[in-house]
């Protein structure tokens, strides 16, 4: 394995988003790629770095050296790896799912249709063409009751949702443009032990919300997909459309977030996420960054 603790060689990227929500790319076709978590945060560095919201290594499942995904290398031949904006390792991200398929695609690495990819919360299965939106089944919001978090010095109470990562979803009745969401939410870590993204959301049509979040790890964001599932779930439970436990109605909803709009579906067993992953630029980071 070769550790970037020296950074003594290029390391090539490629930069993408889903809604704004965006991330460095990392091909590691041969797994030799041993990432630090100062090497992410430098990477994710807006002033210092490229820029991101998280970092993706692209990865092979079987030669990964995660044991989730090489347990799942038969079914999924490239394990996603994904890693917050401060280093930390992270189960799953609805838009660089999404991203990450796109590249795969634009690559020759993988073909149009339909195929499922491993990441750290289990198999997420996409659905994309040559070009334009991409879909990935989320798998069922886990309702697992009610939380609370404190923002700005104002306490929201909402739901507690995983999809394979933890989220609380709070339903609020102002516009969310005038939120702050410049300091990281407070909340008791014995409820939310691996931290917690927070989203605030508003209800302006059937079956249809505004979005912000604060996510774990990278501070506010322009859209979270995760979070956008969680947040439709949410939804459809504060509108007396579904219970807290049982399966969803089926129905789309649209979540528009700052960085864009995605709809996500339920079908009665699972849950989908649709909308556009943009691949914007790739290149290589000089030998010896950071000094």
């Amino acid at each position: 394995m070769v550790a970037y603790g020296s950074y003594d060689r290029c390391m090539r990227f490629i930069k993408g988003h889903g809604t704004e929500n965006d991330f460095v790319l990392l091909p590691d076709l041969d797994g030799s790629l041993d990432l630090t978590p100062e090497m992410v945060a430098a990477l994710c560095d807006r002033r210092a770095g490229i820029g991101a919201d998280g970092v993706l290594r692209v990865v092979p499942s079987k030669i990964s050296g995660d044991p989730v995904a090489e347990a799942l290398a038969g079914e999924a031949e490239w394990f996603m790896d994904y890693r917050n904006a401060d280093g930390n390792i992270a189960e799953m991200c609805g838009n660089g799912v999404r991203v990450f398929a796109r590249y795969l695609v634009d690559a020759g690495l993988a073909a149009p249709g339909e195929w499922p990819l491993a990441t750290r919360a289990g198999l997420r299965r996409v659905a994309l063409g040559s070009s334009g939106d991409v879909s990935v089944d989320m798998g069922p919001p886990e309702v697992r009751g009610s939380g609370s978090a404190v923002v700005a010095g104002r306490s929201y109470d909402g739901l507690r949702i995983s999809m394979g990562n933890p989220h609380l979803a709070c339903l609020i009745e102002e516009p969310v443009r005038g939120l702050d969401l410049t300091r990281p939410p407070s909340f008791d870590p014995a409820v939310f032990p691996d931290g917690v993204n927070v989203e605030l959301f508003r209800q302006v049509a059937d079956r249809h919300v505004e979005m912000r979040v604060y996510e774990r790890g990278s501070g506010e964001t322009r859209s979270c997909g995760t979070g956008a599932v969680a947040t439709a779930a949410a939804a459809a439970i504060a509108a007396a459309a579904a219970p807290e436990t049982g399966a969803l109605p089926a129905g789309d909803w649209l979540v528009d977030v700052p960085g864009g709009r995605v709809t996500v579906t339920f079908d009665g067993t699972t849950s989908h996420l649709r909308g556009p992953a943009i691949l914007v630029a790739q290149g290589e980071t000089r030998a010896g960054w950071p000094a």
